[in-house]
């Protein structure tokens, strides 16, 4: 018996080695249509935009290198590129708490099983998915000095309201709200999910201590929806840091720089005046402020962020 068995055991490990080795290289050609995807798509022009914005790299000519040259001339002689990020910045700060209280608000009102609450729903979440060029061509038609908002003022009231896509604050007030309007259905869906999925013994306990009204909506309700609330902030973030459409749209970035955001500027400078390698540290830079502003937003979730164990 001993003497059998001993020869089989080398004879069963170079079979599982070969089997392994076999299924190694099964799983690598599943992979490797998403492998070359990845490379082809993400990999090689990240690497290739960390060269570009290195070199002074037009659309056409000759490429020479500078090293940080770009980035020093962003920070310090463009005349545009610090309104661009101010203006980001002031879109970011108007937009991101007013697209969460109104979506939250939303998902609070159609939160009780009322009549038609799938109906308003679907609604309040159509303009997600309009294309955005018709979202903006019904906002042109009401903001326009001949369009409805101020033909109801002047008619009603006889007030005429400025000029709001040509007036420097008011452009971009309205930048904000047409983008709240058109985004609240997103995080009011995510709201209404995390809302009915809120312990029904944690809020029943509570009920019974006592807790209604804005007492138990501050108190209970709202650190229970905490994590969702960290989500759709951190979400709104990033995306409100890389608006382009809406004031592309709207305004196409004036009256002057008014409403020019970040990557409408790296848009310009990249295809308009064919300055690749200012695009591209442009873009760098968008990223590390994404990522520090992210990197803050999950350092500081520890104290207001309550995750039900």
């Amino acid at each position: 018996m001993t003497a059998t068995s001993a020869p089989e055991a080398p004879l069963r490990q170079r079979s599982r080695s070969r089997l392994r080795r076999i299924e190694s290289r099964q799983a690598l050609g599943f992979i490797s249509p998403a492998l070359v995807g990845l490379t082809v798509f993400t990999i090689a022009p990240v690497f290739l935009s960390i060269v570009m914005s290195l070199y002074d790299w037009p659309a056409w000519g000759t490429r020479s290198f500078v090293g940080l040259g770009n980035y020093v001339d962003l920070f310090t002689s463009h005349p545009d590129f610090w309104p661009a990020l101010r203006n980001s910045a002031i879109f970011t700060l108007g937009f991101v708490p007013l697209n969460l209280a109104v979506s939250l608000s939303l998902a609070l009102l159609l939160a009780p099983r009322i009549k038609g609450r799938a109906a308003f729903r679907v609604l309040f979440f159509i303009p997600v998915v309009t294309p955005m060029v018709a979202n903006v061509l019904v906002w042109k038609m009401l903001l326009q000095p001949n369009g409805l908002f101020n033909g109801i003022s002047t008619s009603w009231f006889g007030i005429e309201l400025p000029s709001f896509l040509n007036h420097p604050q008011w452009a971009m007030v309205m930048v904000i709200v047409m983008s709240v309007w058109q985004g609240m259905g997103y995080n009011m869906l995510i709201f209404c999910a995390a809302l009915e999925q809120l312990p029904e013994p944690v809020l029943e306990a509570a009920r019974i201590d006592g807790a209604k009204g804005w007492r138990m909506f501050t108190k209970i309700t709202l650190p229970l929806l905490s994590p969702a609330i960290f989500f759709t902030t951190v979400m709104t973030m990033i995306t409100s840091m890389q608006v382009f459409a809406q004031p592309q749209l709207l305004t196409g970035g004036g009256p002057g720089n008014a409403t020019l955001p970040i990557v409408m500027f790296i848009y310009d400078q990249a295809f308009t005046f064919q300055k690749m390698g200012l695009a591209a540290a442009a873009a760098w830079i968008l990223f590390a402020i994404i990522i520090g502003l992210t990197a803050l937003q999950f350092s500081a979730q520890k104290r207001w962020v309550h995750y039900e164990v």
